[in-house]
């Protein structure tokens, strides 16, 4: 039976538990866009990362979806938004560097380099070539051999034209000196199921999309793309180790918001997601559902990482002579 003074406690936090609602509803609602349909990666961690902050905000948090070309819809939509803290974007690096090495601002509705504040990093994930175990091959100088013992099998699926995987997978058959050709789908579920069935025998994605599979023993890794390997496939050996570095890293999640947000937004939302990636519950949801990493960094340093993705991928870009479908 509850004492006067456990009870006291109680009601007590009771009423500061209603007043901190109360407080929260208060306060404007803060909209996280997404340019891609629910259920996806990008919608996944930001409806989670909503969850987290409505908490550490003390104000609602909703996810809107603006799905359509490549994630383009939302960061117009961010763009066009008044710079007041209550409009922000979750969306790959790939949504804003690729995007901007394929088409021309007149297309694209924006300048990723002056329309947006970079805010905050939030997780990083691996890229990965894979291969049906069919192959027999189990390492990337095993599937280059195959490659060349097999020239007319060397098509490559990925999530879609022009993109990171897309061009790191050009950027191995250039350095392997074996022919490789893109195919395109909508999406890495589609790719993976082709996979396993054969239709196609190779595929450049999320390395996270095939692990299933390749615990299943229908498909294997041939290597990630990154300087070093992902603490979620530790015994898979980089491209870069194994001898064919094509500059590629891992993929990455991002916040950004309007162009000139305030300072004093900017750096009560990175406050906010920091504290929320450093929380263990959230870093193992994550890893053990999302697939990926925390990797908190600020907006200076997104800033650095865009800049350099764009040196680098945009002569390879232009060397492969791509002209995206308008």
């Amino acid at each position: 039976m509850m004492n006067r003074k456990t009870f006291t406690a109680a009601m007590a936090a009771a009423l500061l538990s209603l007043g901190l609602g109360a407080q929260a509803q208060d306060k404007p609602t803060i909209r996280i866009l997404v340019g891609f349909p629910p259920g996806g990666a990008s919608d996944s961690l930001a409806r989670l990362m909503a969850d987290k902050l409505r908490e550490e905000l003390q104000q609602p948090v909703i996810v809107e979806n603006r799905p359509g070309v490549g994630g383009r819809i939302a960061a117009q939509a961010v763009k066009a938004a008044a710079p007041n803290g209550l409009t922000y974007m979750v969306a790959p690096n790939a949504t804003l560097t690729f995007q901007h090495l394929t088409y021309p601002v007149s297309t694209l509705g924006y300048d990723m380099t002056t329309d947006f504040t970079s805010v905050a990093q939030l997780t990083s994930y691996p890229m990965a070539m894979v291969v049906h175990n069919s192959l027999g091959v189990k390492n990337a100088k095993e599937f280059a051999a195959w490659l060349k013992a097999n020239p007319a099998k060397g098509n490559f699926g990925t999530a879609g034209q022009g993109g990171d995987t897309h061009f790191n997978g050009l950027q191995f058959a250039k350095i392997a000196g074996v022919p490789m050709q893109v195919v395109p789908y909508r999406g890495n579920g589609p790719l993976a199921t082709d996979l396993l069935g054969g239709q196609i025998l190779i595929g450049n994605m999320l390395a996270g999309d095939a692990l299933q599979h390749v615990k299943a023993g229908k498909l294997n890794y041939v290597g990630v793309y990154a300087s070093k390997r992902s603490p979620l496939l530790p015994d898979v050996p980089t491209m870069a180790e194994q001898g064919f570095d094509t500059g590629g890293s891992d993929g990455w999640m991002a916040v950004w918001g309007p162009a000139k947000l305030p300072k004093a937004e900017l750096e009560r939302m990175q406050a906010a997601i920091k504290k929320t990636l450093a929380d263990p519950a959230v870093q193992d949801t994550l890893m053990t559902k999302f697939l990926q990493v925390a990797d908190y960094r600020t907006g200076t340093e997104v800033d650095k990482q865009l800049q350099a993705e764009l040196a680098h991928w945009g002569p390879v870009i232009k060397a492969s002579g791509f002209t995206p479908a308008p």
